[in-house]
Formats: structure tokens, C-alpha cells, sequence
């Protein structure tokens, strides 16, 4: 059997929480001779199988035109209070990663792996979980062979800025996780880092279709092994 060909992976949302955590293992992913990661500003890491392409939404397709990948990754996402306006938000949530889904599909990628929130629905009532449910509908129409969301709860990590109610979370939901069990399960805290190495995992899954994964799921795709001849 011959080996694996080497991939090329496309990511947005590389400055952020599960962004950079998720840069750092495409990085060392055997699989991966090639990772181009979008950004508005230079990153500050720096690796020999690293492209980094500054670019501006609302003309992304123009910018990475004759660029080709094999799978993407989206990380993009923001807060109410960062964006400023619902209508700020929805423009980060729904309308970048669907502008960035859409110019990954141009750009030959097959399989999109996508970071949204447990409690995702169009139909929702909470505007911050309609914004993504709207989002990941739009997903389903862009023709990936492979749709692979991850919807986590509360993302634990340390951010540049560590926002206070995370600070607290931080500290008191390894205690309250092992309580949310059976149908409350997919409401645990999990940690950045973990939700990024399952991003990985989904992509080496090698599955066709639409998938979702909340916490049980993200755990069991983060330990995901590379492909054999890759290992």
C-alpha cells in the first residue's frame, strides 16, 4: 500500500484561543507539509511548513486566488461585547466563516472542520446561539464532501485578555463537570486545547457527510492518531 500523500491545510481564526492551540498541532501533524493561516495582522509564530497570508474579509476570495488546499479549519469567532453590535457579531460568526467557507471550497478543499457552540440553532431564541445555528446552516449548502462541527461549551485557556467570568470558570468547573451527566453532558467546560487537537482528529477521521460533536465526541476525536505511514 503506498503511503499517504502529504496534505495542505487552510485555517482562519489562527490568533485566537482554539485558533493558536490548533495552529501548534497542525504544525507538528505529520500529514501537514503545508499550513497557510489566514490573519488580519502577522502572526508571531514562525515555522518552516508555515504560510502566513494577511488578508481582509469581504475580499477574501480575490486574496487567496490560486491558492489550493486539501482541508480547512475555522476558528473564527467573537463576543457581543468584543464586536460591538449584533450586528458586528453575526458579521464575524455567520458571515466570515461562510466568506472563508466558501473561498476554502474554491480553493479545492474537501473537507471544512468548523468551531461553533453546543446549543446551536437557527431557531434559538438566544441570538448569540440563532447567529450559529444560521451559521452552520449556511455550512451544510457549501459543498464539502466532509462538514466536521465541533460544538463545544465554555472553552477553558488563557487569553491574552482573561475575561473575569472565564477566570472564574476556570476554577470552579473541574469541580461542576463530573455533576453534568447523560443529556446535560455536552454543557462541560472543556479546554482549548483540546477541542483543537479534535479539530485535527476530525480530519483524520477520514468520515463523508455532516457531523456534529459535542463533548463526548471532541473528547474522543482529540485522540486521534495520524494515518499509519505518517505515524
Amino acid at each position: 500500500m503506498s503511503a499517504p500523500q502529504a496534505r495542505t491545510a487552510l485555517v482562519a481564526g489562527a490568533s485566537g484561543l482554539v485558533g493558536g492551540h490548533l495552529l501548534a498541532v497542525l504544525l507538528e501533524a505529520p500529514e501537514y507539509a503545508r499550513v497557510y493561516a489566514l490573519s488580519r495582522r502577522p502572526l508571531a509564530t514562525e515555522h518552516p511548513r508555515l504560510a502566513n497570508r494577511i488578508v481582509r474579509f469581504g475580499q477574501l476570495g480575490a486574496q487567496i486566488a490560486g491558492l489550493r488546499c486539501d482541508d480547512a479549519f475555522c476558528c473564527l469567532g467573537t463576543t457581543l461585547r468584543e464586536a460591538g453590535s449584533r450586528e458586528a457579531f453575526r458579521s464575524v460568526d455567520c458571515g466570515h466563516v461562510l466568506e472563508f467557507a466558501h473561498a476554502a471550497r474554491a480553493a479545492g478543499a474537501r473537507r471544512l472542520v468548523v468551531v461553533s457552540s453546543v446549543g446551536a440553532d437557527a431557531r434559538a431564541k438566544a441570538f448569540y446561539l440563532r447567529v450559529k445555528g444560521e451559521m452552520e446552516e449556511g455550512l451544510t449548502g457549501a459543498g464539502f464532501t466532509s462538514l466536521d462541527i465541533l460544538q463545544p461549551s465554555l472553552l477553558l485557556g488563557w487569553r491574552r485578555e482573561l475575561r473575569a467570568v472565564e477566570l472564574a470558570a476556570g476554577l470552579t468547573l473541574p469541580l461542576v463537570n463530573p455533576l453534568l451527566r447523560g443529556s446535560v453532558a455536552r454543557f462541560r467546560a472543556i479546554p482549548a486545547r483540546t477541542v483543537a487537537a479534535a479539530m485535527l482528529g476530525a480530519a483524520r477521521s477520514g468520515r463523508r457527510g455532516v457531523y456534529r460533536y459535542t463533548w463526548d465526541g471532541i473528547q474522543q476525536l482529540a485522540t486521534a492518531k495520524p494515518p499509519r505511514a505518517m505515524a
